[in-house]
Parts: C-alpha cells; sequence; structure tokens
C-alpha cells in the first residue's frame, strides 16, 4: 500500500533528511586515504545522535552499523570494518537517519584522493542518471518513467543498470511501497500522485550487472570485479514537481 504523506509529513521527513545530507557533506571531509570505514561509521552514528536522530540502519534486520559503506567493486551494503581506503579507491556511503518518528536516505560515491579516469566517469554518470530519474518523480508520471530515465542514461554511457536491488518508498518506515526498480520500460507501473515520498537511488557498474553477495550476507559485489557506483536522495512528489529532500 502506498502511503501519502501530509504537508506536516513531509515537513518532518525535510528536517530527517537535512540531517543525513548534512551527514554525508561532513563525511566528505573524513574520506581520506588511510581513513577506516568503521571510522566513518562513528562519525556518522556521532553526529547523527548529536542532533537528536537515530540511525536507520542500525540493527535493521541484523545490520550492526550506522552506515553502509561500499568500496570499489562492492554495490551496496558493505559493512564497516577495518579496511582503510587507499588512494584511487571509491567508496559509496550510504546513510540513514530517523528524526520526529520518520526517516530519511540518501547515498554518494565519493574519490578517495585522485582516481581513474573510468572512476570519475561513473561517478558522474551514476549522479547525473540520479537527476533524471528525479526530474520524472511528477504527478501522473509513472514508476517506469523514472527507472527508463535512469537505465537510458546509464547504458547510454557504456554502463549497466543493477536489478537485483531497486529503490523504494520511504516514511515512517524505512521501505515503503512503492518498490523503484532503476530499469524498465517508460508508461508503466503506478502513476505518481502528489504526496508520495520516494527513495531514488540508481546502483552502477561499470561492468556487467549481475551481482554476488558475500559471505557475510549483506554485501553485494559486482560479479566481474568491475566498479560500482551508488548515489540516492529522498524525494518528494509535489504539485510543483519533485523536492529532494536529503540536501544538507
Amino acid at each position: 500500500m502506498i502511503i501519502l504523506k501530509t504537508s506536516a509529513e513531509i515537513e518532518q521527513m525535510r528536517r530527517a533528511g537535512s540531517l543525513v545530507g548534512q551527514v554525508l557533506e561532513k563525511l566528505r571531509e573524513h574520506v581520506v586515504p588511510g581513513a577506516s570505514t568503521r571510522e566513518l561509521d562513528a562519525v556518522a552514528e556521532g553526529m547523527i545522535r548529536s542532533r537528536g536522530g537515530v540511525p536507520s540502519f542500525k540493527g535493521y534486520r541484523g545490520y550492526p552499523a550506522s552506515i553502509c559503506a561500499s568500496v570499489n567493486n562492492e554495490i551496496i551494503h558493505g559493512i564497516p570494518g577495518d579496511r582503510t581506503l587507499a588512494e584511487g579507491d571509491i567508496v559509496s556511503i550510504d546513510c540513514g537517519a530517523i528524526l520526529g518518528g520518520y526517516h530519511g536516505d540518501a547515498a554518494v560515491t565519493f574519490p578517495v584522493g585522485s582516481v581513474s579516469v573510468e572512476a570519475e566517469k561513473l561517478m558522474t554518470v551514476t549522479r547525473e542518471a540520479l537527476e533524471a530519474g528525479i526530474e520524472m518523480a511528477r504527478p501522473e508520471m509513472r514508476l517506469g518513467d523514472i527507472g527508463y530515465a535512469i537505465q537510458k542514461h546509464v547504458e547510454a554511457n557504456g554502463f549497466s543498470v543493477v536489478r537485483d536491488f531497486v529503490g523504494h518508498g520511504i516514511g515512517r518506515h524505512m521501505h515503503e511501497d512503492p518498490q523503484i526498480p532503476n530499469f524498465g520500460p517508460p508508461g508503466m507501473g503506478h502513476r505518481l500522485r502528489s504526496g508520495m515520498v520516494l527513495a531514488i537511488e540508481p546502483m552502477v557498474n561499470a561492468g556487467v550487472h549481475e551481482v554476488v553477495v558475500m559471505d557475510d550476507g549483506w554485501t553485494a559485489c559486482t560479479r566481474d570485479g568491475s566498479l560500482s557506483a551508488h548515489f540516492e536522495h529522498t524525494v518528494a512528489i509535489t504539485d510543483d514537481g519533485p523536492e529532494v529532500l536529503t540536501l544538507p
């Protein structure tokens, strides 16, 4: 069941989303060679709790950390730990926070120092694909229009869209209806309505789209070992168009 949000609920989600955006901006300063993903997690959790929030991810279905930190060929759900970042890595950080009973959810892929031309292009194209998907998040459009816009941009640039994981509705629960594939034909799926709030999140691989999940049961990696990038925003559909709620 798709839950439409009132203007007051969207305002609360704007506050939760802003906190997530601020955390990701703070983490940008800490994504440097030699930093461990565990240190990034500690920074994020400390900032969320200091602002009166609760990390959305920690404890969710047993997940042990406050952020997901996925490095290089890891797509999503990388568990923070002792791994240290090296010059030339890319790291996708997914962050969620609960504030006032509502969730915000966003992700950014950061370069660690100077990165390869391929990595730079992959990050740029994934960010642009997110923007293309957001542009379709308008009343009377269809869910398929979002996925088609993302897939079209990604594949035009020689990359592939992950199919095993998708975006989602969000509100009082981190995952609500509907699911939002980052691929598929336009003009299909639920008609979008004002009051819907969506977490739109293209996950893009430099190689094939297939994934494998590691023995930890969480970390999803590219099947062929190629690089992967992930960008996400929480977006409210309004009569005036899409509003990104996870800006800092």
